[in-house]
């Protein structure tokens, strides 16, 4: 048990240091999930490219798993690596404060994936092939998520309701 837990967090740090900020960066230019795979130098699983995807989205607050009003902030906490004194790894809790600006809207994608799959994923084959990609590629959980009102999201919105 306990070597499968260490070669997994072994496997996350190696990705991170490997391609988490090109992985983010490509994230803001608006590739999907699939498109940040083929531009990476070496594989990375698709699962592990979406959570990062997805944690970078709830980051920057792109999406969020609580309601959100109109310019409302809201205070995080995340810790953070520091190196100690004799280069011993310490973690430091911080207080992140992230500003919610403009609308949001309610998506209930993996509600939807979780009651029938294959019915939705036909539903998505209305899409442009990279605004489905974009919706399997991240790891939707079986509950309301808040998604930024953006172009993307009002073009998905619009065509699948």
């Amino acid at each position: 048990m306990e070597e499968k837990y260490f070669q997994k967090v072994l496997r996350g740090f190696t990705v991170e240091f490997a391609a988490g900020d090109a992985i983010r960066s490509f994230a803001d230019k608006g590739y999907t999930v699939e498109e940040i795979r083929s531009k990476l130098d070496f594989p990375i699983p698709k699962e592990t490219v979406g959570n990062l995807v997805w944690a970078h989205y709830l980051d920057k607050g792109i999406i969020s798993l609580s309601e959100v009003s109109e310019n409302s902030d809201r205070e995080i906490v995340d810790y953070e690596k520091v190196q100690g004194e004799y280069g011993r790894i310490e973690f430091r809790q911080v207080k992140k404060t992230l500003h919610y600006s403009g609308e949001y809207i309610a998506c209930d994608f993996g509600k939807e994936l979780y009651k029938d799959r294959k019915g939705f994923i036909e539903k998505l084959n209305k899409l442009d092939p990279k605004d489905r990609d974009y919706i399997l590629g991240l790891p939707w959980p079986v509950t309301t998520v808040w998604h930024k009102k953006d172009e993307r999201i009002k073009r998905i919105i619009g065509i699948l309701y």
